[in-house]
């Protein structure tokens, strides 16, 4: 995770590990993978929500996000958190930096 200030405008970009499987693939044995998948992305800034995304089965493995913020400052705490489909949920904070 990074959260970049440049210009009054914060980047933050997130790589999400997770299978994001949609419940349609098989296995070699021909079974069908149950679909486990990101549903739920919230951000926060300093614990002030800035973004809400709900996710289903057309997201790619190990999901990539990026957004951008304004009004943040250096040394604030931005925080992504997702929950799947499964109940499994976690969580990444990191402070602002200048570029």
């Amino acid at each position: 995770m990074r959260a970049q200030l440049k210009n009054d405008i914060t980047e933050v970009k997130v790589l999400m590990g997770h299978p994001m499987e949609t419940g349609r693939r098989k296995n070699d044995l021909g079974e069908v993978i149950p679909a486990h998948f990101i549903q739920l992305v919230t951000a926060t800034l300093n614990g002030k929500p800035v973004l809400e995304a709900q996710w289903g089965t057309g997201i790619s493995k190990n999901p990539y996000l990026t957004f951008d913020l304004r009004g943040a400052k250096v040394g604030d705490k931005v925080a992504v958190t997702w929950h799947d489909n499964l109940g499994e949920s976690n969580s990444s904070e990191i402070a602002v930096t200048a570029v």
